[in-house]
Order: C-alpha cells, then structure tokens, then sequence
C-alpha cells in the first residue's frame, strides 16, 4: 500500500509543479509532513542533501523520501510518480507548441504561471528557513547557537553567488566544509 501512496503523491506533486523542482518544495513539505513520512527537520536534511547531489532536485528528493519510507520499491515509485506527468506533458507540449506558441492563451497562462512560481519558491524558502533558524532547545547565548552560524552561512552563500559569481559547486563545498567546522567548533 505504501507504493501506491508514494506513487500518487508525487504523481499529484508531478502533475501540479511548474518551474522546476524548487516550485515543488511547498507541496513536497504538505504531502511529506501530512503522510506523517518524516518530521520537517529530517525533511529539510532531505532538501540540503538532494540539491547537492547531481541531478534534478525533483528526481533527487523523490527517490530520496521514496526510499527513506518504502525501500528500493518505493524509490522507484515515488520516482516514477514525480517524472511521469512530466514526461507525458513534454511529449504532447513538443507536438503541439509550434502550433500554438502564438495563442493568447498560452501566452496568458506562461505570464501568470512565473510570477506564481517565484512566490512559490519565495514560499519555500520562507519555511526551510524558518526550521534551520528555530533552534531545538534554548541557548545560553547567541553565539553558541547553531542557528546564529546558520543565518551566517546562508549569507554569505547569497552574497557569494548574487555578488561576486562564485560557482554554486564552489559555494556548496564551502558550505559543507563550514559545516563540518562548526561541528567541530560548536
């Protein structure tokens, strides 16, 4: 049973996502936490570990909860669940597009769909962030508190890729050896 649920649901997150898999994340976080499947801090551990995995982040995190809750079976479910509304829609878009490309209202839908897929990564970003920024207990003081360290580092990873360019590979790797550091320090 397990199979079919993670199937339709990432079947539902395939079909209803457009912009990418950072648009999933909100629907991602409602289906995941809903199903009771993991708590949000082992979700956004999820998030940090499939957008720095190679690949799609979509293909990542759904093979990543798939496998977490039902094995190697339901990897593949959860896998197929979220690439199968794409695929289909991409085969009839690539028939057809020519032909329509034009349309008033094709054009309508693709001007309301980006804006609408900019709040829904904004939303995204607002909710990870709002768990890596919640410390799990209370501190004695701001700087022992990972969440401080945490706030510094997702700073310096916007400045560094919004102002100076840095490669994102470049930017991870810093992050991951921050983080290890902090672990050390902290």
């Amino acid at each position: 049973m397990i199979y079919l649920e993670l199937f339709w649901t990432f079947l539902k997150i395939g079909a209803f996502t457009f912009g990418g898999g950072y648009a999933m994340l909100p629907l991602i976080q409602a289906e995941v936490l809903s199903h009771g499947w993991m708590d949000a801090s082992a979700l956004v551990d999820f998030i940090a570990v499939s957008e720095s995995t190679p690949g799609p982040f979509a293909i990542n995190i759904a093979t990543y909860v798939g496998t977490e809750t039902g094995g190697i079976g339901g990897a593949l479910c959860a896998t197929l669940g979220v690439v199968l509304p794409s695929f289909v829609c991409i085969l009839i878009v690539a028939r057809c597009f020519e032909a329509f490309r034009s349309s008033f209202v094709v054009q309508g839908c693709m001007t309301g769909l980006k804006p609408a897929v900019v709040g829904l990564i904004g939303a995204s970003v607002l909710s990870v962030a709002a768990t890596v920024f919640v410390p799990s207990g209370i501190s004695a003081a701001v700087l022992t508190d990972p969440s401080f360290y945490a706030s510094l580092v997702i700073f310096a990873v916007c400045a560094l890729l919004a102002f100076k360019k840095a490669h994102p590979i470049l930017v991870i790797c810093l992050a991951a050896a921050l983080g290890i550091l902090a672990g050390y320090v902290l």
